[in-house]
């Protein structure tokens, strides 16, 4: 008896311009996304509050709060991707980095041994094109530099 079960798998990637240049591209455009998106929110804002502030002054202060903290958020998004940009610069080429995490199913059976199975799946990338698949013991801190967005940080630039 068997019973298929759903594993995470690292994804790594090496080191190329080539994807020093993808990664750079893709940081510059959430990042343009996120101006847009200031921009948008103070052109849309602006008039309400004022028209807002000749009605109910106290409805305006909170509102004007709300935006302004929604402001702060999104700069927030917007530095940390700036620094992750900077991080992608400085990248030896050659190097493995962690691009983020999949998933796959795996037929687990009695007998089998977990940790092989759930342990470390890893498939290696070279300019998008798979050169290892890796399977590991163990899960560990092997050094690589993380380059995935945290999962908060990538929701909040698609919304």
């Amino acid at each position: 008896m068997s019973v298929r079960i759903r594993r995470q798998v690292i994804l790594r990637s090496i080191v190329t311009d080539q994807l020093k240049a993808n990664l750079s591209r893709e940081l510059d455009d959430a990042i343009a996304e996120i101006d847009d998106r200031l921009n948008q929110l103070d052109a849309q804002t602006r008039l309400y509050i004022t028209e807002l502030q000749r009605v109910d002054l106290q409805q305006a202060m909170t509102v004007r709060k709300r935006v302004e903290a929604e402001k702060k958020r999104q700069e927030e998004i917007r530095d940390a991707l700036r620094e992750r940009k900077q991080q992608v610069e400085v990248l030896d080429n050659g190097t493995e980095v962690i691009r983020g995490t999949l998933e796959s199913d795996v037929e687990v059976s009695e007998g089998d041994d977990l940790s092989v199975l759930l342990g470390g799946t890893e498939i290696v990338t070279k300019d998008d094109i798979v050169i290892e698949i890796r399977l590991r013991e163990t899960l560990g801190d092997d050094g690589a530099t993380d380059l995935t967005i945290p999962t908060q940080l990538s929701q909040d630039v698609q919304t």
